[in-house]
């Protein structure tokens, strides 16, 4: 993303804890020397690989993430902003076909556990929401991922409570870059998406498509069952 992109270069001249990492490293010195020059490279590397990363339930201190979702059970509109790269704090309007209700809540997310490589990066994240209007209305979830700039993998596990209705949702992503662009391309994950249906316990896969470039994010699948799961993300 262009604003990482900036900050790592900023680093240069700025102290470390003064400035936004979002791959937590200790990567860069005032001072520069050959050691530091491949610390830099490894930085670089580990920003285009962030292009390409999911879309992320956390962006960079004071950004706002807008989203959009769709499938089979419900329609949601999400903003969250960041205060720091461990937090997003935000508010979702759902529109819920299983209840027939619209309800809103409030949502947080943490991020757990990071580690980065130079040819990869791994998260987890532990999310809860709450309806203001009524706290029967909740979910908690856990969800992680491991991606390359060539492969990805992600999993969710959540538990939500809709009155006195509860069901578990649980699904697996695994996904394959067919081409490996440079930054400020339009990048394209071709993946497998793994659901298991809260509603009668059926498991499900299909096929999903997902395009990135810069701030923006579409992500769309289908099924005969599911029918449309579709993904909007944009980053400000």
């Amino acid at each position: 993303m262009q604003v990482s992109c900036i900050i790592v270069m900023t680093a240069i001249t700025t102290k470390p804890e003064t400035m936004f990492n979002p791959f937590d490293l200790d990567l860069i010195d005032a001072n520069i020397p050959p050691m530091g020059i491949l610390k830099l490279s490894i930085a670089t590397i580990l920003v285009v690989i962030s292009g390409f990363s999911d879309a992320r339930p956390i962006s960079y201190p004071g950004g706002s993430t807008f989203m959009a979702r769709h499938d089979a059970r419900q329609n949601s509109l999400y903003y969250h902003y960041s205060p720091t790269y461990k937090l997003s704090v935000g508010l979702e309007t759902v529109n819920d076909y299983t209840i027939d209700e619209t309800y809103s809540l409030a949502r947080m997310t943490y991020l757990l556990y990071r580690k980065n490589t130079a040819q990869s990066q791994r998260n987890l994240y532990l999310a809860g929401g709450v309806s203001p209007e009524d706290p029967k209305n909740h979910f908690y979830s856990l969800h992680g991922d491991w991606e390359s700039r060539r492969w990805f993998s992600g999993f969710n596990l959540r538990r939500t409570a809709l009155g006195e209705t509860h069901f578990n949702e649980q699904s697996v992503q695994l996904g394959v870059a067919p081409y490996l662009g440079d930054y400020g391309d339009l990048h394209t994950w071709i993946m497998a998406k793994i659901k298991r249906d809260p509603l009668n316990g059926h498991w499900q896969t299909y096929p999903v498509l997902k395009l990135y470039q810069g701030d923006l994010l579409i992500e769309m699948g289908y099924s005969q069952k599911t029918h449309w799961d579709l993904h909007f993300m944009f980053r400000f």
